[in-house]
Parts: structure tokens; C-alpha cells; sequence
């Protein structure tokens, strides 16, 4: 069994704070002389059920938690989600219904499934015990704090002295998801820095009700592929998890080299002495190019399978590697939700790489027409386009979609 010390390295890997890590060890040394796994808790919202890296860095980490052989709890806030999260929100956000909850959280388990062990998971719903709590419990619950302390939160600060209204029920969220972890009693507790506020407030609750405080587990917020806003599929730099392994791995090779180490860090599960070896081979002026190479070969193994990883490896050497796309191509900016092939034949003809659409519908018809190497069909027409999507158009013309 690993030492609680050398649990800690690797837990704190890419953390944006640990509150607090002395607490932390102390719970590492009892668990490992107790041979008893610690609670580790993770609370989602099922309001946005596309997972992209971004997503994922959080559930990674529970990952290298599980492998540690501690026991990952998964909280669908199915209760909590049909009042919205308000966090970082300048207005309230509209409750979901039953049915969306459902059909979204149904969709992320699907999701998480592919980073975490399902056979060694957890999975609860947090009605489960919020539907059952009493007016009593639930005046309780609000005793515990005050709402000066509420409006310490940035969102419910700023909306208050802009005169936006804060409905009574928000202030509900973050004590709710304090419930959770007294309900599971848990150790630790995970979520992004936009979660700091919900997951202290776990602390709290569980030091007014008695019982041991979580450690609260903060990790960043990943950038994206354009290097400077935080991963996004409506910005378009997201690397989404159930993406084809070739578009994956063409996308992570456009890392910005400055974030290769970061994203050795957030998204793939290697020991922190392999890192440090990664960003001293950097310093000593190997090229970014060979250890990003590396870096996508790890991100695109997580979640396909090796025979997979081969044949995009093998995609990208063909078609980008060995240059068979020029360096500097044209760039067609298009919607990040729902331009296809007959969207942007307009803007096509405009660039002067086709002379009408009857020309490139001839061209597909004729196998003339590919889309990161693959050839394309009529039936493939409608097809929506995604961002770094290359197409080439006849033997010469390439162009790039970019989605903002």
C-alpha cells in the first residue's frame, strides 16, 4: 500500500489549493493505519452534460483517488438542480424540471464512466435525503449561518449592491450541498475554484453538527487551446472526451507550448516525478513539439482504445505530420453550434476556392472533397462542422474552421 506521504504528492498534483493539507495527511495516516478508505465526494449539477478536459480535470483527480483505493462518491444534485446553481451568475438561474434532470445526469454518468472505475464508484442522488428533510431541518440548516456570511459570496455581493435580486431560495444551494457531505460524511471533498464558497460551507456545517471537516480539494480551471480563456465548447478550444481519437489527438497537438505542463498536470494521471522529468527535458531545450507528441498520445489513451490511439497516430503522421497540410491555410470563422458544409459554400465561393456550389457538390460527388483526411459524401453535407476541422477542396485548397 502506498505511504500516506507519498499519497499526498500525488493527490496535491495540480491542486489550486488544499484546505488544509496538514488536515489532510493526518486523515491519509489514519486511513492507511486503519486500512480504511476515505469518503471522497464530488457534487454535479446535471445542467451541462457535454464533459470536455475541462470538466474532466476534477473528475481525473478523483481517478488517481480511486487508484489510491479510496472510495469516490459521485453526488447527482437532481435535488439541488432544479434550484440552479447561482454560483458566478449575475442573475438567478431558471430551475430545471424533473425530466431534464434526469435525461442530463443519465448522460454525465455515461460520461464519467470513462475516467472513472464504475465497478468501484458510487453514485448518489441527493434527493434522496434532501426531499425527505422536515421544516424543522431545514430551519436548522439555516441557522448555521448567516446572511452576512452569504453575501461574502462574490455572485450574491455584486447582485446585491447592483439591485439584482437574490431570491431566498438561493441561499438554500450552498447549505443543501453542505447536506450532502454530513449525509455521505465525507473526508474530502472536490470541486473547481468557482465551488470555493459551496464547499466551505461543507466544513462549516459538519463542525456545527459535530462531525470531522472535509478537506476541501480546489482544482483550476483548465485554458483552452487558444491559450487565454478557460475551456469551452461555446468558445470552441475544448478537447471533448467523447470525440474521435483522431480529432483529439490533432487538438491536443495544438496545445499552446507554454500550457504543455499544465495539462500534464490537470488532464493526464502521471506521477509527479514523471512531470518533473517532462519540464526539465523542456528547460534542457528538447522540442515542445516531441513532449506535446507524447502529451497526446496519454490524453488520447484515457479514452479510446490502443488500436484506436494507433490508427490516429498513423492519421496524424499522414495527413499533418509529414506536411500533406500546408503550415498557414485560409481560415472560414463559423458558428460554434450549427454550421455544416452547405452553410459555408457561400463563403467559400467568396474566398474564390470554388466557382459555385454545383462545383462542389461535382467535387464531392467525385471523392474530391476531405475533412481531416477522411473523403466525404453527399449524405455528409450537413454535417456540422467543429473547430480546427481542415477540409480540402480538390487537390491544393485547404482551409481551417475556426468556431468562436
Amino acid at each position: 500500500m502506498i505511504t500516506p506521504k507519498e499519497q499526498l504528492r500525488i493527490i496535491m498534483k495540480g491542486v489550486h489549493q488544499c484546505v488544509n493539507e496538514e488536515e489532510l495527511l493526518l486523515k491519509l495516516e489514519k486511513s492507511y493505519k486503519q486500512n480504511k478508505p476515505l469518503n471522497v465526494k464530488l457534487g454535479l449539477d446535471p445542467s451541462a452534460p457535454d464533459i470536455h478536459l475541462g470538466h474532466a480535470v476534477v473528475l481525473r483527480k478523483l481517478k488517481q483517488m480511486q487508484d489510491l483505493g479510496h472510495t469516490v462518491i459521485i453526488v447527482i444534485g437532481d435535488f439541488t438542480g432544479k434550484i440552479g446553481d447561482p454560483t458566478g451568475k449575475s442573475k438567478g438561474r431558471t430551475a430545471l424540471t424533473d425530466e431534464q434532470v434526469k435525461k442530463n445526469a443519465l448522460t454525465y454518468c455515461e460520461q464519467i464512466f470513462k475516467i472513472l472505475d464504475k465497478e468501484k464508484t458510487i453514485v448518489r442522488f441527493n434527493s434522496e435525503w434532501l426531499s425527505k428533510l422536515t421544516f424543522e431541518d431545514v430551519l436548522r440548516l439555516a441557522a448555521t449561518t448567516t446572511v452576512a456570511r452569504m453575501l461574502e459570496r462574490d455572485d450574491f455581493h455584486s447582485r446585491y449592491n447592483n439591485g439584482v435580486p437574490i431570491g431566498l431560495h438561493e441561499f438554500f444551494y450552498p447549505l443543501m450541498q453542505a447536506q450532502d457531505s454530513i449525509e455521505l460524511m465525507a473526508d474530502i471533498e472536490l470541486g473547481g475554484t468557482d465551488q470555493t464558497f459551496n464547499i466551505l460551507m461543507g466544513r462549516t456545517l459538519q463542525k456545527a453538527f459535530g462531525q470531522e471537516q472535509q478537506t476541501a480539494i480546489f482544482m483550476p480551471i483548465l485554458e483552452g487551446l487558444d491559450g487565454k480563456e478557460k475551456m469551452s465548447k461555446s468558445l470552441g478550444n475544448y478537447i471533448g472526451v467523447n470525440e474521435s481519437p483522431e480529432i483529439m489527438f490533432k487538438k491536443v497537438m495544438e496545445v499552446p507550448d507554454d500550457l504543455i505542463i499544465r495539462y500534464f498536470e490537470l488532464t493526464t494521471d502521471e506521477h509527479p516525478d514523471e512531470i518533473k522529468r517532462i519540464r526539465q527535458e523542456l528547460a534542457d531545450g528538447v522540442n515542445p513539439r516531441d513532449i506535446k507528441y507524447r502529451l497526446a498520445k496519454i490524453i488520447t489513451s484515457l479514452y479510446h482504445s490502443q488500436e484506436e490511439v494507433d490508427k490516429a497516430i498513423a492519421y496524424y503522421d499522414a495527413v499533418f505530420s509529414k506536411k500533406a497540410v500546408p503550415d498557414d491555410i485560409p481560415t472560414i470563422i463559423a458558428d460554434p453550434e450549427q454550421d455544416t458544409f452547405n452553410d459555408i459554400i457561400p463563403r467559400l465561393i467568396a474566398m474564390g476556392m470554388i466557382k459555385s456550389r454545383s462545383e462542389f457538390i461535382r467535387l464531392v460527388k467525385q471523392n474530391g472533397v476531405q475533412i481531416n483526411g477522411e473523403k466525404i459524401g453527399e449524405d455528409d453535407l450537413n454535417y456540422v462542422l467543429i473547430n480546427s476541422d481542415v477540409i480540402k477542396i480538390g487537390k491544393k485548397k485547404f482551409i481551417k474552421i475556426i468556431k468562436l
